[in-house]
């Protein structure tokens, strides 16, 4: 495969914020380790001069403690950047639930530096607020309230190790189970909904069961609109995610959601899953080139059942050296 310079190229630098609490300082570790040049809270002044300076990719941690914080001089900063064509400019924010960050801040008894003085919830509260621009400007948001560290690595690799968004992947793909009742997740860019289709909820023998069953799948799959509702997502899919490359989007997460998260649209997802993955046939997704695809089965992670995987993982064959 043709490697390309340096010229043709724009290097990456990464501003990475969210909740204190949610994983900013792992993240920015995880960088570090797939070899981008890290700062943790420069002042604001600065980030036009470290990013000239540096000479690999760069992640600058970006969050209230830092001097001088101002969600509108953020966005501006990135706007400037963002004018350079030799530079690819994203911002990543991280967040969780509330009660998550609660409890880590119970478990290290860490006070929350927007409230050294009151309660950590107030403090959170006030973070929210501040950083909510970044958050609604945000090119990728990670929630980290059912990841575990090992996962929060996977998810980190999976967008930014050095061979992902070469020529031939284009975009990584993440297909999402999710529980309505449980909220729709942060992240999905497209939502499909499942409820319609029969509930194997109602049959004993399958309730206790996941759509990971062969039995559970096979109980869904025989409703007589799965097949047409599965061929419609993909057909849309089709139609969609080449669209998102054009306009460069480098992630794409598809959620199917259903009543509990464990069965109909457990069942969508990996049907979805191997026809994307597919060389051929059906599963022949055009245009898509090897692009990595990932699985998550958010309510089953809750409950320690599952977490995430590739149905096609980024692979040395395909990368093509963006340094």
């Amino acid at each position: 495969m043709h490697m390309a310079d340096d010229t043709s190229v724009p290097r990456r630098i990464l501003l990475v914020s969210g909740l204190s609490g949610a994983g900013k300082s792992s993240i920015l570790r995880i960088l570090e380790d797939l070899d981008h040049e890290v700062i943790d809270n420069p002042p604001l002044g600065m980030l036009d001069d470290i990013v000239a300076r540096a000479e690999r990719p760069v992640a600058i941690g970006v969050d209230s403690r830092t001097r001088g914080f101002d969600a509108s001089a953020v966005l501006a900063a990135l706007a400037r950047l963002r004018v350079n064509p030799h530079l690819r400019v994203e911002l990543i924010y991280a967040t969780a639930d509330e009660s998550v960050l609660l409890r880590r801040y119970t478990a290290t008894r860490r006070r929350h530096p927007l409230a050294p003085h009151s309660s950590i919830k107030e403090g959170i509260e006030a973070e929210v607020a501040l950083t909510a621009p970044l958050r609604a400007a945000a090119d990728l948001v990670i929630d980290t309230t059912d990841m575990p560290p090992p996962d929060l690595r996977q998810f980190v690799e999976s967008r930014f190790s050095p061979w992902v968004g070469g020529a031939s992947e284009g975009l990584t793909v993440t297909l999402m189970s999710f529980a309505y009742p449980a909220g729709l997740p942060r992240e999905a860019d497209i939502v499909f909904d499942a409820r319609f289709l029969r509930n194997p909820h109602y049959v004993a023998e399958l309730a206790p069961k996941t759509g990971l069953d062969g039995d559970v799948a096979a109980y869904v799959t025989h409703d007589p609109d799965y097949l047409p509702f599965l061929n419609q997502i993909h057909a849309m899919l089709q139609l969609v995610l080449p669209r998102f490359v054009q306009e460069g989007k480098k992630y794409a997460t598809i959620a199917i959601g259903c009543s509990g998260g464990r069965h109909r649209s457990v069942t969508l997802v990996e049907a979805l899953a191997k026809r994307l993955s597919a060389p051929d046939g059906m599963g022949h997704y055009k245009g898509s080139g090897q692009w990595p695809i990932m699985i998550m089965h958010r309510e089953l992670a809750r409950q320690g059942i599952s977490a995430w995987r590739w149905t096609r993982k980024p692979t040395e064959t395909t990368r093509v050296d963006p340094y």
